[in-house]
């Protein structure tokens, strides 16, 4: 006998994980400001400003990475 087909709502989890995409979203909307400034005049310690006062967001975009092979893995 074959296994019943996945449901449609597990199939979409399965494809598209929430988690890290919810995180790189709000990483980004919270580094927003810091980027446009960036865009515009790239120096060291505009850099270097955006890193520190938003170091969460910065941990979550340097993990995006990690987040997206961590939660494609089947189950």
């Amino acid at each position: 006998m074959n296994p019943p087909p996945e449901s449609t709502a597990e199939e979409r989890r399965s494809r598209l994980p929430l988690v890290p995409l919810i995180l790189l979203l709000l990483a980004l909307g919270d580094l927003r400001t810091e980027l446009q400034l960036l865009f515009d005049h790239l120096t060291l310690t505009s850099l270097l400003a955006a890193i520190a006062n938003h170091p969460l967001a910065v941990a979550v975009l340097i993990a995006q990475p990690s987040l997206w092979r961590r939660y494609r893995r089947p189950r």
